[in-house]
């Protein structure tokens, strides 16, 4: 509970610096580059070399996958039952499959289930969501989007080459069976440790509130699946399939996750819906402090 307060605080400093003219507009983007480029990747390559392979990883790398199928398949249904238009439609097929596991995921998962388990919540946002961003994100942006720089497969295969926790990722891997000198451990500890307030305050410093009528009934379902159905979903078939472990916890508690900061900024990018994306990560973000501790109670 601590940690999750503690977490909660940099998200308020973070919503308080923003009123303050001292900072830039812009201090919230330069905040999350250094994490892209700096905190995460080093979480990576000290975390991830602890990691023993074993079956309980493969619940992290799938369930992602499974949550995506399902969530897109459902978006698509109740497009067709509320007849959307394509623009909403392109919106939540590309928000609400896509979660928030990295930059708010692995702060969450560290304070409600310790320094452990964060080489799982790692696994589930390196070969789930971040793949499923640059794979998957790429179509609906390129069937649905009407912005001008439409992605194409060399462009998805170019952000995965070089994103730097996934060339991170592999160098951990590469690197698992080989133990790193003190200095470079200590140097990994100390860059790792700016991610969660680095992180939350960007967050907050970026956090918008403003709510459109309009978008009200297409939010409340979107964030209904995103918050609420799609992790009972996976609660419920880790119980039906006799999953446990704390790798199949977290892997539940990630698919709870609100909907992705970066694939709002490429749905506002592709003129999906821009008010209802705003207020998907935004209000998505503050709901999921309320539904994250009631997910986590679900699983003890």
């Amino acid at each position: 509970m601590e940690n999750f307060i503690i977490t909660l605080s940099f998200l308020l400093i973070g919503m308080l610096i923003k009123r303050l003219p001292t900072f830039p507009e812009d201090t919230g983007t330069a905040l999350n580059l250094f994490v892209i480029y700096i905190s995460l990747p080093a979480l990576v390559l000290l975390k991830i070399p602890e990691l023993t392979f074993s079956r309980d990883l493969l619940v992290p790398a799938i369930m992602p996958w499974v949550m995506l199928l399902f969530s897109s398949a459902l978006v698509l249904l109740l497009s067709k039952v509320f007849r959307w238009d394509r623009p909403t439609t392109g919106c939540l097929l590309l928000l609400i499959p896509l979660g928030n596991t990295s930059f708010l995921g692995i702060p969450m998962v560290q304070s409600f289930f310790g320094e452990g388990a964060i080489p799982y919540a790692l696994v589930y946002d390196q070969l789930g969501t971040f793949l499923g961003l640059a794979t998957y994100g790429s179509l609906i942006l390129a069937v649905y989007g009407a912005g001008k720089n439409k992605p194409s497969i060399w462009t998805a295969l170019k952000k995965i080459i070089t994103f730097p926790p996934f060339i991170a990722l592999i160098l951990a891997f590469a690197l698992k069976s080989s133990a790193y000198p003190a200095t470079v451990t200590n140097l990994l500890k100390t860059m790792s440790a700016t991610l969660v307030p680095l992180v939350m305050v960007a967050v907050g410093f970026q956090l918008t509130l403003k709510l459109s009528k309009d978008v009200v009934s297409q939010l409340s379902i979107g964030l209904g699946i995103k918050l609420i159905i799609a992790p009972l979903v996976a609660l419920f078939m880790c119980k039906l399939f006799g999953l446990k472990g704390e790798a199949v916890r977290v892997s539940i508690f990630e698919a709870g996750m609100p909907p992705m900061v970066s694939a709002g900024a490429l749905a506002i990018l592709a003129n999906l819906s821009p008010a209802l994306t705003a207020a998907l990560v935004g209000i998505g973000i503050i709901l999921s402090f309320a539904t994250l501790p009631l997910l986590y109670q679900l699983m003890i």
